[in-house]
């Protein structure tokens, strides 16, 4: 089986402060970070992360490689502690070799394999 990191919640996929810091930490990256001034009365929810020393990148959440066995790693450890903003991670179990796709609306993702749809012949 596969697992796949997933959003069961409308809002969008996303990581809380402290899973991007253990996936970062668990991946070797080195994060900076920057607090962009007209932000900063509230506080470090509005924090932009980087990825790279010419801290040129922003914290790709939605970039990241769900089925990534060092995200899943996070999303088991850390639990509800690693939703971001707006979202509920859930891990679903893909068989391997298996064709599948993240479906979203509105930010509620499904993991979703060929035979969950209809197909029409042509």
């Amino acid at each position: 089986m596969t697992k796949i990191v997933y959003n069961s919640r409308y809002g969008g996929f996303s990581l809380s402060k402290a899973a991007i810091l253990r996936y970062a930490e668990l991946k070797g990256i080195t994060l900076y970070q920057r607090i962009d001034d007209r932000f900063k009365a509230f506080g470090d929810r509005f924090a932009n992360w980087y990825l790279d020393e010419a801290c040129t990148k922003l914290w790709p959440d939605r970039g990241i490689n769900r089925a990534d066995p060092v995200l899943v790693k996070v999303v088991e450890e850390l639990g509800p502690a690693a939703n971001g903003a707006y979202a509920e991670l859930c891990i679903a179990d893909v068989p391997a070799g298996t064709r599948y796709r993240i479906d979203e609306y509105d930010g509620n993702e499904a993991v979703m394999t060929v035979e969950d749809y209809e197909w029409s012949i042509a």
